[in-house]
């Protein structure tokens, strides 16, 4: 039996099933991350261009409103009402009186603590929409 060469020893030469098999998982990792790449896009943003400011024009001071986590409503160190006042007369007056004297272009932006109800949020809404405050955002 010396002379027939089995399978097992001899050289089988070059497979192309695996190298196909390779192709196709390169081909499939490929297509993957294609679908997953971010699309860049280009954001118009107005720069100051450094030229002194015209006599007409003023600029906008937004009104900052922080509320505690206790429902303490602030604004440049005054505290408007207590926790439990729901209705915040004082900080409705002001707003509303601060909105007549610049013309209600002021930002007003409320900065409430992580841990204030919701409850308390609202209750500063409502003041502020009593006020008839037209740009209201949050921070």
């Amino acid at each position: 039996m010396g002379g027939s060469v089995s399978s097992e020893d001899g050289d089988m030469g070059f497979q192309i099933a695996p190298m196909v098999d390779v192709v196709f998982v390169l081909m499939l990792f490929f297509m993957a991350s294609a679908g997953q790449q971010v699309n860049e896009k280009e954001l118009n943003i107005a720069l100051p261009s450094g030229a002194p400011a015209t006599p007409g024009s003023t600029t906008k001071t937004p009104i900052l409103i922080d509320i505690s986590a206790e429902g303490q409503v602030t604004m440049n160190n005054q505290a408007f009402g207590t926790p439990a006042d729901k209705k915040l007369d004082s900080l409705r007056d002001w707003l509303k009186n601060a909105i007549q004297q610049f013309g209600g272009e002021d930002p007003v932006i409320i900065r409430p603590n992580p841990e204030t109800r919701h409850e308390r949020i609202i209750d500063v809404l409502n003041a502020a929409s009593a006020a008839e405050v037209k740009n209201l955002s949050f921070s």
